[in-house]
């Protein structure tokens, strides 16, 4: 497929995002709408559309890459059944909390049990993790876009970075989470549909039925999803499911951005409706996310395709595109595109909107002035109301523009050090970030009886990662040979627990939440 060709499908496909933007901001534009979609969501849409959230073009395009690697291959698949737990325990013991004190920042539940030096710390943790993960996701689409179109143009990939930026902005910049409900769930279509289309293309190419091509997977050098042969190594199993199920806690159940979606519902039965629904579309597309990468080595074995590389070094990464582009016809080029399209910039259009309402509610209070707006307690006229509300709003925009260019220098940065694959990088990154958010919610609810000496807290929480780091980068000689993988994070929480219960003290009666 040509590059002019792969670029007149993304311009089509943005035009469609921005035209149901304008449709959906036109009626409401407010900051109720763009934080919490004016709790009016409907809990399958959002379920669906969490799907394109929660993957992301690392899981349409690193985690089939990935199955090639004979120390690798279905492992992926054991994380996911710790996901899996994770989700479950989000939707029964977090979602609950976070209804029953009716909070827009899930923050918010920090400051009413530590401390307003706590809150803002986590807030904190929140918006740098999730700016480097998102940062990390849109990077993976944007090396595949300049690779095989913007190359072409002579284009340099700073340019194709501020292109996307700007893209995601124009659609979600005005409407806010009550846009992105809604694009993510036609996002969510194309993703899903082209996994399913790419199965049978590439069943199609190697002459494979359906009961062949599960043969030839099962039979394959792929497919191997359980290593317990050796507990040392960071794909033994227990290891794997243990950091799927906190890793997930963490950078779901701790996130404002997928919380915040959940938010949106009408009620709570709505919202674990949402969960429960979510967790059992997830492990099952997952699984064909797995298949799609076993059959793309079988294919590449049959036709003596390499993988590509980039400076000298191998980026399983882009052997999907590699295949859908060059090597199969037009119509599975243009599934590829829609899909991988759609599932990464269903996950960055997301955070955007997510670091916007966290920093907007938990850094500038905007949540609070709302409502003193609206209850009119402050201002005595309609107009004045009004010009208070548009200046809120241009605020906003502000801090949405703030947090683009942000997330262009991280994918700047990523890109001049970055040699490996980026789901290896993303829940490398996310075990030393989000554990101290992790900490602080498990000191929370399992301490009632003791909080915490506020102004301590940030201390704490550079503390254990600084620790976590010495003891991954030495693990194999502190634990004899024992390699440190993704439980790095429950290690990071449980360090966090600890500094704060050394600077705990008794709780009073307002700080037992």
């Amino acid at each position: 497929m040509s590059s002019g060709t792969i670029l007149a499908i993304i311009i089509i496909y943005f035009g469609v995002l921005i035209l149901i933007s304008n449709l959906v901001s036109k009626k409401d534009s407010s900051n109720d709408a763009f934080f919490k979609a004016n709790k009016n969501s409907k809990w399958y849409l959002v379920a669906f559309g969490m799907i394109g959230t929660a993957l992301s073009g690392v899981t349409f395009i690193s985690v089939p890459g990935e199955v090639g690697n004979p120390d690798l291959q279905f492992k992926y698949f054991q994380f996911v059944l710790g996901n899996a737990i994770g989700f479950i325990i989000i939707a029964t013991v977090l979602l609950p909390l976070y209804y029953r004190m009716n909070l827009t920042s899930i923050y918010s539940y920090i400051e009413q049990r530590l401390g307003v030096v706590s809150y803002k710390t986590a807030a904190t943790i929140f918006l740098i993790s999730r700016t480097i993960g998102s940062a990390f996701r849109l990077y993976l689409v944007v090396i595949v876009l300049q690779r095989f179109v913007f190359d072409v143009y002579n284009i340099p990939f700073a340019v194709t970075v501020l292109i996307s930026l700007a893209l995601i902005f124009a659609y979600t910049y005005r409407g806010g989470l009550k846009t992105i409900i809604i694009t993510d769930s036609l996002q969510t279509f194309f993703l899903v549909s082209s996994v399913f289309l790419t199965i049978i293309f590439i069943c199609n190419s190697l002459d494979y039925n359906f009961t062949e091509a599960f043969e030839a997977i099962k039979n394959s050098n792929y497919s191997k999803i359980f290593f317990y042969e050796d507990y040392l190594k960071g794909n033994f199993v227990l290891k794997q499911i243990l950091g799927g199920i906190f890793v997930t806690i963490a950078m779901v159940g701790l996130d404002q951005d997928l919380m915040q979606k959940n938010l949106s519902c009408k009620n709570i039965g709505e919202a674990q409706k949402n969960m429960f629904t979510f967790t059992g579309i997830f492990v099952v597309i997952n699984i064909f996310f797995l298949s799609v990468g076993a059959l793309l080595y079988l294919y590449a074995e049959k036709n003596g395709i390499a993988v590509p590389m980039v400076d000298g070094v191998k980026r399983t990464d882009l052997l999907f595109p590699e295949i859908a582009f060059n090597y199969l016809n037009i119509v599975p080029a243009v599934v590829f595109l829609l899909g991988l399209t759609a599932a990464t910039f269903a996950t960055t259009d997301s955070a955007l909107t997510a670091l916007t309402t966290s920093f907007c509610v938990d850094f500038l209070g905007m949540d609070k002035e709302n409502g003193n707006v609206n209850s009119n307690s402050n201002i005595k006229s309609q107009e004045e109301i009004e010009i208070r509300n548009k200046k809120l709003v241009r605020t906003r925009h502000l801090v949405h523009v703030g947090f683009s260019v942000l997330m262009f220098l991280v994918i700047i940065i990523f890109n001049s050090l970055n040699d490996k694959s980026v789901v290896t990088m993303i829940f490398k990154v996310a075990s030393y970030t989000y554990g101290p958010l992790l900490g602080l919610y498990a000191f929370g609810l399992f301490m009632k009886s003791k909080t915490v000496h506020d102004k301590l807290v940030p201390f704490i929480c550079v503390i254990s990662p600084l620790v976590c780091f010495l003891i991954a980068k030495n693990s194999a000689a502190l634990f004899g040979d024992y390699v440190i993988d993704n439980e790095l994070i429950i290690v990071n929480g449980l360090i966090t627990f600890i500094g704060l219960l050394i600077i705990s003290k008794p709780a009073t009666s307002q700080t037992k939440f």
